[in-house]
């Protein structure tokens, strides 16, 4: 249980150390969020957490939410659905919140899902299978782009090179297994032949012999990685390794610096959709979310020193989007605010614009995505 201690922030890293009465009286609206912080998702969890602090902080500062300062309440799942749905409990019924930002992974997100629903809570998702928000439910949202979304953007950047015929090697875990059966699923449509198919586990640290599977098959023209976590950092320095050298595809599920930290020099070549925000400083000055992902970008440099990730915009977004919500609302009221969520429409984010609706609770399209390529250690971005 070490993993799975229990941080309570009320206005960021600098205040985690207050307590009693006087805190109390000040954080007057209760909002939760489990992450994985700790264990396999770290570098998708620790930038969250970051990211709500500061930004609780500075709602703070200003005043709180129409007049009432925020309490954030934050379980560690340490990457374990079961924890994950603990903790949803735990805050449902001790912590009494209104509203909930989190849910690192896909399988955390899935085991919280039927707490919030029944608990009639509003519940922002950080995570990126297409499952959370279809079917829709009442009471769930997402922030990241979905993994359908992920195979689209893929399959169009390779019609656009003229190839066609692709391998998949994908990771077991819940994101990895949703966005191989979306994949699998829109490829006959977008005009993409899957001639071959091999998978990893979690714990798995070489992926030679499923690569050299893909290798040894006749007409792939490029292999595409449905995963996240240190799985697709493997899977890159294995592939190079063997020497492949059609195009290798990676999912935003490895949207972060630490990815290509531990992938090394293996990482030059890969391409990926993400969000905007990876490439804040190298969009044309007319994009409409270029102020916002600059701003973001530089302010949570200057408090971590630490290189964004879209992960961290997630969050970003997600606490943004309640907020405003909220504000909208007048009100913490749960069903107020849900359904002012679910209005949310032209919403700047780190992610996209974002425009809900009762049959979309994403709210973003295809160009929210950007197709980009890692070059001398960074990320560029693709016309």
């Amino acid at each position: 249980m070490r993993r799975m201690q229990q941080i309570v922030a009320a206005a960021g890293i600098g205040l985690l150390a207050l307590t009693g009465a006087g805190y109390e009286a000040a954080a007057q609206v209760k909002i939760g969020a489990v992450l994985s912080v700790t264990g396999p998702a770290s570098f998708l969890g620790d930038p969250e957490k970051k990211t709500l602090e500061m930004y609780v902080d500075a709602i703070n500062a200003k005043g709180g939410v129409n007049g009432q300062k925020l309490q954030l309440v934050i379980y560690d799942d340490g990457g374990d659905a079961n924890a994950a749905r603990t903790f949803a409990t735990r805050l449902v019924e001790e912590d009494k919140i209104v509203a909930m930002v989190g849910g690192t992974t896909t399988g955390a997100t899935l085991a919280m899902i039927p707490v919030f629903e029944e608990a009639q809570i509003p519940f922002i998702s950080l995570a990126g299978a297409i499952q959370i928000i279809q079917p829709v439910r009442k009471w769930v949202f997402k922030t990241p782009h979905t993994d359908k979304m992920a195979c689209e953007k893929i399959f169009g950047d390779l019609k656009a090179r003229k190839m066609t015929t692709v391998a998949l090697i994908s990771g077991t875990d819940a994101f990895g297994k949703s966005m191989r059966d979306q994949c699998v699923g829109v490829a006959p449509a977008k005009g993409i032949t899957i001639a071959h198919e091999e998978t990893y586990g979690p714990r798995d640290s070489d992926m030679t012999p499923q690569l050299t599977n893909i290798r040894n098959k006749a007409g792939v023209q490029a292999v595409i990685n449905p995963g996240f976590g240190q799985g697709p950092a493997i899977v890159t320095r294995n592939y190079r390794q063997l020497g492949i050298t059609v195009p290798l595809y990676q999912s935003h599920g490895v949207a972060s610096k630490q990815y290509i930290d531990l992938a090394g020099p293996a990482a030059e070549g890969v391409r990926l959709p993400a969000a905007a925000l990876l490439v804040a400083d190298k969009l044309p000055e007319k994009d409409p979310q270029k102020k916002v992902v600059v701003d973001y970008s530089r302010i949570y440099r200057e408090k971590t020193g630490q290189a964004v990730s879209t992960f961290g915009g997630h969050a970003y977004d997600g606490l943004m989007i309640l907020v405003g919500a909220m504000q909208r609302a007048k009100s913490a009221d749960k069903a107020k605010v849900r359904d002012e969520i679910e209005k949310t429409k032209g919403y700047v984010g780190t992610g996209g614009i974002v425009t809900m609706s009762p049959t979309d609770h994403m709210g973003l399209d295809l160009s929210a995505f950007r197709m980009l390529e890692i070059k001398k250690g960074d990320w560029t971005l693709l016309n």
